[in-house]
């Protein structure tokens, strides 16, 4: 496997490992790719609203996650600038969720991207994320390091 094919993986894996939000929420990294990545988790009790069904904050941010990952895979750190997220069904506890983030347009400066978020069990769709990202100058890599020291 050439050094680029290992840096998203390099990358998404410190990510996670400093990502206390990501982790509480049970998250598991399924597959990385360059700007790519599928991730799960199980909604659970404590992430349910006032009527019964999954905050939808929750599953923003199984796809917040997501975009992140995805949009940092690259070695570029980069941040949201903007996002928008559509509900098309309820999630309910003990519902597994996969979310499935995919680059659609990727310049110096800017990225775009899509995540979907679907139950495991019949790919019924959840979340309709859409994202933009600025990418900034600074290896990610780099960064962590110098936070390290």
């Amino acid at each position: 496997m050439s050094l680029t094919d290992q840096l998203p993986k390099k990358v998404v894996d410190n990510m996670m490992a400093r990502d206390a939000y990501s982790q509480w929420l049970g998250i598991e990294v399924l597959s990385v790719a360059a700007g790519h990545v599928k991730l799960q988790m199980t909604v659970r009790k404590e992430m349910l609203n006032g009527f019964g069904v999954c905050h939808g904050g929750v599953t923003f941010a199984l796809a917040d996650s997501a975009l992140a990952f995805a949009c940092n895979s690259h070695g570029r750190l980069s941040v949201l600038l903007n996002a928008s997220m559509a509900y098309p069904a309820a999630v309910n506890e003990g519902d597994v969720l996969l979310a499935e983030a995919r680059e659609e347009s990727l310049s110096n400066k800017v990225g775009i991207y899509s995540v979907t978020v679907k139950k495991a069990a019949d790919e019924t769709k959840v979340g309709v994320f859409s994202a933009t990202v600025y990418r900034t100058g600074k290896n990610f890599l780099d960064t962590i390091e110098s936070e390290e020291k």
